[in-house]
């Protein structure tokens, strides 16, 4: 079971299945809406998915007919999208979770439309809290 939830809260949602083909999706559309270098998405099944509370606060952008986009109206998180083409799927932004998972990445798709500064590579420091010297930029 997993517990999910908006960056305002007004959304909660749970999970009873598993979450499915996860993957790092770094095309210019899920760079645009995510506002980061990727999207890291999962498929779960329409019927192991419920939103327990929030649900007036959901609207959608429809991309093109039948694929949506459904986000918190009042903080902008993404949510999930569906696709007409696959009506007992949904695809979720792993983001939204609280919960661990158990299911891990299985691939970075659309890598060639990645950011031109975004290095899959990277040797980068790493941080449990900010990276030193953060206070020289307030």
């Amino acid at each position: 079971m997993y517990q999910g939830s908006c960056l305002c809260g007004a959304v909660t949602l749970e999970i009873s299945g598993a979450i499915k083909s996860i993957i790092h999706c770094h095309c210019s559309k899920c760079r645009k809406s995510s506002g980061t270098a990727y999207a890291t998405n999962g498929f779960v099944a329409v019927a192991d998915f419920s939103i327990k509370t929030g649900q007036e606060h959901i609207h959608f952008y429809e991309m093109s007919p039948g694929k949506k986009r459904h986000f918190c109206k009042v903080c902008a998180s993404p949510i999930f999208s569906s696709n007409d083409a696959t009506p007992g799927l949904l695809r979720l932004r792993l983001g939204i979770l609280d919960s661990d998972i158990e299911e891990r990445p299985m691939s970075h798709n659309f890598v060639s439309s990645r950011a031109n500064w975004d290095d899959l590579d990277a040797d980068l420091p790493r941080y449990d809290g900010h990276e030193p010297g953060r206070a020289l930029l307030k």
